[in-house]
């Protein structure tokens, strides 16, 4: 992933800019090829007291954008990357419900076993079944 920065009106000190790449790489995880999240550009500016945050994500399909504001540039920042975490979350929830819900009714009348339906969304998302394991997503490694 390719991470730009940007600064307004300030400079971004190598630390907070170090946090900004830990902070990005920790969304990976709810991708399953890397290669989804292709690029992050983030803006920090500073008006005044308050410094902003902006950070854009461009996915294989589509964007997503979160603009934070708060009195520190890493707090600006630790809150826009939440919330675009919260964001992708949900997008992700509702791509994998709409799936598993189609795919749930398409198995159901070709083969009565629940189970065999169950393996099969497992291998497609590569997702541990529920209860099982750490219960967070693993990173396509």
């Amino acid at each position: 992933m390719k991470i730009n920065t940007t600064a307004r009106h300030c400079e971004i000190d190598p630390e907070d800019k170090l946090f900004v790449h830990q902070r990005l790489e920790r969304l990976l995880r709810y991708f399953r090829d890397p290669r989804d999240l292709m690029e992050a550009h983030v803006v920090v500016g500073v008006e005044k007291y308050r410094h902003s945050a902006e950070i854009t994500l461009k996915l294989r399909r589509g964007e997503v954008v979160c603009r934070e504001e708060a009195n520190g540039p890493r707090a600006a920042i630790e809150q826009a990357a939440e919330r675009l975490e919260q964001q992708i979350r949900r997008i992700k929830e509702k791509r994998v419900s709409r799936k598993r819900n189609g795919q749930a009714r398409e198995a159901a009348p070709a083969d009565s076993s629940s189970t065999a339906g169950e393996d099969m969304l497992e291998e497609y998302f590569d997702e541990p079944a529920e209860g099982a394991g750490q219960g967070g997503i693993p990173r396509g490694d």
